[in-house]
């Protein structure tokens, strides 16, 4: 099951649409959805978590913990609304793009994909554009 979380004002526009894409994803990349927390919130939030969890202090958009089992997806992935709206502006699209490819990225680690070298990086991105054309197809 897939829920989303907010620990910020920022809310999700028709959640069901929203889940039933999250879904369309992990069915696509052969995997099963476990229970996904999507949970929103602003920079400090996210920085905290980075701080305490990951002994990184430094901002960043999304941070996803792993507790696959096998091919069924569960996890926590947190999402910072201030930072995916500051690289919108920096990447020159839309919030609502950016705010979908980050969100595919925190699947896309969950099956498997990675985005630490240049080839991995490549990839990442061009899954992440596959998965947001997925969004814009009504199932």
């Amino acid at each position: 099951m897939i829920n989303f979380h907010y620990e910020s004002e920022f809310r999700l526009t028709k959640e069901t649409k929203f889940s039933d894409w999250i879904n369309r994803i992990i069915i696509s990349e052969g995997f099963v959805t476990g229970d996904i927390n999507y949970i929103f919130c602003n920079d400090e939030y996210l920085l905290g978590i980075n701080q305490k969890y990951l002994n990184h202090d430094t901002y960043t958009d999304i941070i996803t913990f792993d507790y696959r089992m096998g091919k069924l997806l569960n996890s926590d992935i947190y999402i910072s609304e201030e930072r995916v709206s500051d690289n919108a502006v920096e990447f020159k699209v839309d919030f609502s793009e950016e705010l979908l490819r980050v969100m595919a990225h925190g699947i896309l680690h969950l099956c498997d994909y990675k985005d630490k070298s240049v080839n991995d990086s490549v990839l990442m991105r061009e899954k992440e554009e596959e998965k947001i054309k997925l969004f814009h197809v009504e199932h």
